[in-house]
């Protein structure tokens, strides 16, 4: 039975930083994952890493647009410790070997962000997660004696002792379909988001809220649910992210009579306001007719304003997105997007340096909720999130393991987790197949729990989901073998999403008012008064989640009125 000071489940950009910081601090270390490490979900993220690197510039400048980003949902002390650790998060990235674009002075290149006051965004043309990624591997390499690599294992549950302290994990070889205990003093949830709840998505088909449902039915409560990102531009075939970093360098908006139309919602920062501010100002205009492409379901970004060298040299791999899955040259005419699910602000809730109200479990990264997104996050400080407060949650999980024995375990969640799978494999073909209730929901969730929400939709949302759940139990698969059984995986990552789906929509349905990422239809207006908090969700058995809530804290930015 496998046993390490800190073990890590997943292997993106926070699972990696956790695994260096906490190999650094002296103990041993174990990183799980899926998948091989460098196909983890971060590998897409495209436009870069916020940080104020800038002699003009200032992290309180940072924190305060974040803040304002938030919607003023965000946990200030949480944005202050992300955005005053940020330079010195970006030197040692350099430093340890990404290459950051540098402008014609040899300083480190900044472009503008959506939302942001000056330009802070560092990049390595539109691969910087993948350049980070791959730079944080070769790191881990230098580690090998004391970080052992589990690549292609699956987590099926947490372990938590009598005293509900988490004590490890029980795993799937992905490979051999061999069962294993895993023994931990700490456990690093970084497993990424929850993307494939929706239909379609940014997200890789990985994003299957496998640690925010796992840390759920731990008994750990899930922070800002229904706080859900609809990027403002993907691919309008089939919801390919195109980086913000093109309307970084300068491409506008049209709609169908050739307005720039953010001029009529964000006249200061225009297609640069905040993502939520954007999706919502496409939708709106989709919805009143304006709308370009097949049923007008479209708008057009027109990078043709950016002159082609430098869309060549910066944005190079949405050229080649756009031949290869639209049949269009960027640099020759505009191309079709549309606003599309992105991210989840909302997660596992946790404070500054990762650990949950369970002792021994952290989390950090997109399957965490600290929170420094709040309402909606802004561009390019999804990576500085995982950065920071993955390497918060290593240290300060190495640091608890020195001060403990090794835990023990036995083998209940074993062979509970095995009877399990066992079931699914055995299931009659009378139910429905476990690719069509995952279908049915993604439509749903983007139907009703979207940029635009009301009352009667997302009470739809909630029944469906519920009726999925019960069908879900009876979903049966094809393949009864025990190599590469995906099969058997889907079904057990179909019941993550759909907890995690019920949560966001719950939670959607409690925030009566429109903040950040929420919009309802029914309740237009933001209200501090009664909804400037948190709405943190519980398990309850298998009914509906409980819901209670958690105060904002506030350091020195007030609410104000959010205007772009």
């Amino acid at each position: 039975m496998p046993s390490h000071d800190v073990l890590i489940i997943g292997a993106g950009l926070a699972g990696q930083r956790a695994a260096l910081a906490a190999a650094q601090a002296g103990v041993t270390v174990a990183i799980m994952s899926k998948v091989h490490p460098v196909r983890s979900h971060s590998v897409a993220a495209a436009g870069g890493i916020n940080a104020a690197v800038s002699v003009t510039d200032d992290w309180r400048s940072h924190a305060y647009d974040t803040v304002k980003g938030s919607d003023f949902l965000g946990d200030q002390d949480a944005i202050e410790v992300m955005c005053s650790e940020a330079p010195a998060e970006v030197m040692h990235l350099e430093h340890i070997g990404v290459t950051f674009h540098r402008n014609d002075d040899g300083l480190l290149d900044l472009r503008a962000f959506g939302g942001a006051s000056v330009k802070r965004t560092a990049y390595v043309a539109d691969i910087t997660g993948q350049a980070i990624l791959h730079v944080l591997y070769e790191q881990l390499m230098k580690h090998s004696d004391t970080v052992d690599r589990y690549e292609e294992w699956f987590t099926t549950s947490l372990i938590l002792d009598d005293e509900g302290t988490c004590t490890g994990c029980v795993a799937r070889n992905i490979r051999t379909g061999d069962m294993e205990v895993f023994t931990a003093k700490n456990v690093i949830l970084a497993s990424g988001g929850a993307g494939q709840i929706w239909k379609p998505s940014t997200n890789a088909l990985i994003c299957t809220a496998d640690g925010i449902t796992q840390a759920y039915r731990a008994g750990v409560p899930l922070m800002d649910m229904e706080m859900i990102q609809y990027h403002p531009t993907t691919l309008l075939e089939n919801g390919f992210l195109i980086t913000e970093g093109a309307r970084g360098e300068g491409a506008h908006l049209l709609n169908s009579e050739g307005e720039r139309f953010m001029e009529k919602y964000a006249p200061n920062k225009m297609e640069l306001a905040s993502r939520d501010v954007v999706s919502r100002a496409e939708q709106t205009e989709i919805n009143e007719g304006r709308g370009v492409g097949e049923d007008g379901a479209g708008i057009y970004l027109d990078i043709t304003v950016v002159p082609k060298k430098r869309t060549l040299e910066a944005l190079r791999e949405i050229v080649n997105i756009g031949k290869d899955f639209a049949g269009v040259d960027i640099t020759k005419e505009p191309i079709l997007i549309r606003p599309g699910q992105h991210y989840i602000m909302g997660g596992v809730k946790t404070d500054v340096d990762g650990a949950t109200p369970v002792p021994g479990l952290y989390a950090a990264g997109e399957v965490a909720c600290v929170s420094v997104h709040g309402g909606n996050r802004l561009g390019a400080n999804s990576l500085l999130d995982t950065l920071i407060f993955g390497r918060r949650s290593g240290e300060h999980a190495a640091e608890r393991a020195k001060s403990m024995t090794m835990p023990t375990n036995d083998r209940t969640q074993l062979l509970k987790d095995e009877a399990e799978i066992k079931e699914i494999i055995g299931r009659p073909k009378t139910g429905r197949r476990v690719s069509e209730i995952k279908d049915e929901l993604g439509t749903v969730m983007n139907r009703y729990v979207a940029v635009f929400r009301d009352e009667a939709g997302l009470q739809h949302a909630h029944e469906v989901v519920r009726r999925l759940k019960e069908e879900a139990k009876s979903a049966y698969i094809d393949d009864q073998g025990t190599v590469f059984n995906q099969d058997v995986l889907g079904a057990i990552e179909l019941g993550y999403m759909l907890d995690a789906a019920e949560c966001c929509v719950v939670a959607a349905l409690e925030r009566k008012e429109s903040r950040g990422a929420q919009f309802r239809t029914d309740f237009p207006e933001r209200n501090d008064d009664e909804w400037q908090k948190h709405i943190n969700t519980s398990i309850n058995g298998d009914d509906v989640p409980t819901i209670h809530y958690s105060p904002v804290t506030i350091t020195q930015w007030q609410p104000e009125e959010r205007k772009y």
